[in-house]
């Protein structure tokens, strides 16, 4: 089992920054992968992107590519999305997700105009 808790959310300008984190807990060495989703209302759930327990990135989302940047520490118990640029479609509830299936509750981004 493993525990996910994102946070960094909140409101921001166009142009801002944010750095979410997702807070991994519980037995981490049974999940290859962490990642981010997000979700916007009327939009399917999207996945971000995700980061191997060897630090191998999977592919960026299109639309991201060039503006996040995800990290993550050696312990595999920390997860950051460097989020830069921002734009107000990038507003959506943002998901952490472990390989394993496990969720964490979801921190919402808003990015005025």
């Amino acid at each position: 089992q493993v525990q996910l808790v994102a946070s960094g959310g909140g409101l921001v300008q166009a142009g801002a920054s944010l750095i979410l984190t997702c807070a991994a807990s519980g037995d981490t060495s049974s999940t290859d992968i962490i990642g981010w989703f997000r979700h916007a209302p009327g939009r399917d759930r999207e996945f971000v992107v995700g980061i191997g327990r060897n630090g191998v990135v999977t592919d960026y989302r299109d639309s991201v590519k060039g503006r996040f940047i995800i990290a993550r520490d050696t312990s595999f118990q920390k997860v950051y999305l460097q989020m830069n640029m921002l734009k107000p479609e990038d507003t959506a509830v943002y998901y952490c997700w472990a390989s394993l299936g496990s969720w964490g509750q979801g921190t919402q981004v808003t990015v005025s105009s």
